[in-house]
């Protein structure tokens, strides 16, 4: 069995990764999904929040990304991502004014608001957090 395999990573606008690992972690709509070298072919959506690469080695580096969908062939691993950044490149304070936002939003029920927006708003928003909470925790954990 091989050891790695090709992946990429694309969003609308561009792509952001390809290269070879040794395994990707992401989020699909029936949870979180560890694919590695072999993995039977997939197509699944893929849920709003961090996707992260795992080099031969084990060196580790975390995207986020809004949706979109995970496609396994024999050698090759495709994201095609509604949205995707490097974690690293997430604003932190721009994605919890976004989430307050949406929470506002929601919460004023006087407003004329499309609510399945302001709701998918703050989903993303929520995600955003998480990736950068996870990618924080991950260098807390390091010596």
């Amino acid at each position: 069995m091989t050891k790695s395999f090709k992946c990429e990573i694309v969003s609308a606008q561009e792509g952001i990764f390809s290269g070879e690992i040794e395994r990707i972690i992401a989020n699909g709509l029936m949870g979180e999904l560890g694919i590695l070298p072999g993995h039977a072919p997939l197509l699944t959506e893929l849920q709003p929040g961090p996707v992260r690469v795992i080099y031969d080695g084990g060196q580790e580096e975390s995207y986020y990304v809004s949706g979109g969908f995970l496609e396994v062939q024999p050698d090759v691993v495709t994201i095609l991502a509604d949205a995707a950044t490097r974690a690293h490149d997430i604003n932190e304070a721009a994605a919890e004014e976004a989430r307050q936002q949406a929470l506002k939003h929601l919460n004023d029920k006087s407003s004329e608001l499309d609510y399945t927006r302001a709701s998918a708003e703050l989903a993303e928003a929520v995600a955003q957090l998480r990736t950068i909470q996870q990618l924080r925790k991950k260098a807390g954990g390091k010596s």
